[in-house]
């Protein structure tokens, strides 16, 4: 089976004549379609576990993904019990597994509590497509920057690890130094090297090898950065595919 991760930034402020994400859910509709053996809708669960399961982030993605004909979605809510009685089952049987962005942290403790780091490692051998914005892109790496316990950004090393990369998102936001922070930790050794994405950028991954970055916003970058050995960093700019 072909073990595929799609992990990108969202794109959190569209501009005049944007889609937003609408790109980068088509791809990563695409490459559900493309997993299976035989025609029909793709099957995509949606993991709204970073934000609590929040009812508004459900509502969003049952409007733009609910009513299509060749989308069949599903929602695995973990609050205040798992919404689906049988887990590993039904997530085998998905072509896609979408996370939500929200925080990391709190992502990976409910998920360890519920067993479904092992699942997912699972469902990744089996060829089913695990993808996610924000969040949702750092959970299938070793970890990256997060602001998840603080105001702060912090290292965060407690990802499932199926890629083993360090990954930080939303490289170009201003809110927080976050394209220096996530050099910095890189050079310091506390984040193994990995990959940064602007908002709108995705990072396509076969097995463990990063294959493909694509872009819905067009000048949108990523970068490969490592530590240079001498206590600094390296950066190699990628150029993505526009979608």
């Amino acid at each position: 089976m072909r073990r595929q991760v799609f992990a990108f930034s969202g794109v959190l402020e569209p501009r005049p004549g944007e889609r937003g994400n609408r790109p980068l859910l088509e791809h990563l509709l695409a490459l559900g379609a493309a997993r299976r053996a035989e025609p029909g809708p793709v099957r995509l669960c949606y993991l709204p576990t970073a934000v609590g399961d929040d009812p508004a982030a459900v509502s969003a993605y049952e409007r733009v993904l609910g009513g299509r004909e060749d989308v069949v979605l599903s929602v695995l809510a973990l609050f205040p019990r798992p919404s689906l009685p049988d887990l590993r089952t039904h997530l085998l049987t998905q072509d896609v597994v979408l996370v939500e962005g929200g925080s990391v942290v709190n992502l990976m403790a409910v998920w360890r509590a519920h067993g479904l780091t092992t699942l997912l490692r699972e469902c990744w051998e089996a060829g089913v497509v695990l993808a996610g914005p924000s969040a949702g892109s750092l959970c299938w790496h070793v970890g990256g920057p997060t602001d998840a316990w603080s105001e702060r950004l912090a290292p965060f090393t407690e990802g499932l690890g199926l890629v083993p990369h360090s990954n930080a998102v939303h490289d170009d936001l201003t809110d927080l130094p976050r394209r220096a922070a996530y050099r910095q930790m890189v050079a310091a050794g506390e984040l193994p090297g990995g990959y940064a994405t602007e908002d709108g950028v995705g990072l396509y991954y076969l097995g463990t090898a990063l294959a493909e970055t694509v872009t819905a916003r067009r000048g949108a970058r990523a970068w490969r950065v490592d530590p240079d050995g001498e206590g600094g960093f390296l950066e190699r700019p990628l150029v993505p595919r526009q979608l």
